[in-house]
């Protein structure tokens, strides 16, 4: 019988995964596990490997361990796939492929959410209320319908958060190297000088490679609007996070919500109520009233977790049966 095993396995997981073991007569193994040199040995004996995680799954003898093994891919049950060396991965002739669109509405409700206790300014009126203090001043709102929505990246997701503020009334603009005629009557495409200058709500949903790292630095926080707000639901390291503290500090921008963020890996998704955390960035965007902040969880929903699970298991057959992943990545 086929043999898989999934690293980094959660609780919620484990119903989808005895479904598609049971379905498909394929033996599924688990642990809570992340990937690393430390942990790669586990996987000897087994046909498939599929990993979620957000720290790095370790350098080049992991890969050439994995080839030796006589593993040929690696399916990562999660959006991005920065924590893979894709070229020492091709040169050990392992297949990567990742989950582009388990489900795109959910990160764009959380977006829809977060980008609604901004501009309602619920975080600073929260803080308010817990001392006693139910005034009005400064919580003056905007609606939602009058304000320009600006997408950086709009593919399955982008194009989910913009068909649903579009249906809210907003304008919606984006800047993505790909113009998608299905979007012609819901966005309109700019350059990205021109998103940052008219754009009242900012978001983010780009993947993270070479050419995104800091995207959003102090030049372009700079460019933005001092009333706008920006939203990072992708992965942390698009924003430079030292440039954000210095525009929230300075009125350089109004406020931001971030699902991810620089140095989250062991803290994000994690109790650290007892241990504490290691991270001062957090820390001083955690006290600030006009910053909303949630632990990556913009993926986490029923449907999402299901998909996300299913799709990646299907691609290790896929692999295994020697056809070729619409998911492959390297």
């Amino acid at each position: 019988m086929t043999k898989l095993l999934m690293y980094s396995v959660r609780p919620d997981e484990m119903e989808a995964i005895r479904a598609w073991s049971r379905d498909n007569g394929v033996q599924v193994d688990t642990n809570g596990l992340e990937f690393n040199a430390s942990t790669a040995d586990l996987a000897k004996g087994y046909d498939g490997l599929v990993i979620q995680q957000h720290g790095s799954i370790g350098g080049p003898d992991v890969y050439a361990k994995l080839k030796s093994f006589g593993l040929h891919q690696i399916s990562l049950r999660i959006t991005g796939y920065d924590i893979v060396d894709l070229d020492q991965a091709s040169a050990n002739g392992l297949v990567v492929t990742n989950v582009p669109a388990y489900s795109p509405r959910s990160v764009a409700e959380l977006v829809l959410a977060q980008a609604m206790r901004l501009v309602r300014h619920l975080g600073e009126s929260s803080v308010r209320q817990a001392s006693g203090d139910f005034s009005w001043n400064g919580l003056e709102a905007r609606e939602i319908h009058d304000m320009t929505v600006g997408i950086i990246g709009a593919g399955k997701i982008g194009s989910a958060v913009a068909r649903i503020f579009r249906a809210l009334g907003s304008r919606v603009i984006a800047n993505d190297p790909v113009h998608r005629p299905e979007l012609a009557d819901v966005l309109d495409y700019t350059g990205l000088d021109e998103l940052l200058e008219q754009a009242d709500i900012v978001t983010v949903h780009t993947p993270l490679d070479g050419t995104t790292h800091h995207l959003i630095n102090g030049r372009t926080l700079a460019a933005m609007k001092p009333t706008a707000f920006l939203i990072n639901a992708a992965r942390g390291p698009i924003v430079d996070t030292q440039a954000l503290i210095g525009g929230l500090r300075s009125g350089r921008i109004a406020g931001a919500a971030l699902d991810s963020i620089e140095g989250e890996a062991g803290i994000f998704g994690v109790d650290r109520s007892v241990s504490g955390y290691d991270n001062a960035a957090l820390d001083v965007l955690e006290a600030m009233p006009n910053v909303e902040i949630s632990p990556h969880i913009g993926f986490y929903t029923d449907a999402a977790v299901c998909n996300m699970v299913q799709i990646a298991l299907d691609d290790v057959m896929t692999i295994l049966s020697g056809g070729v992943s619409p998911h492959q990545v390297n």
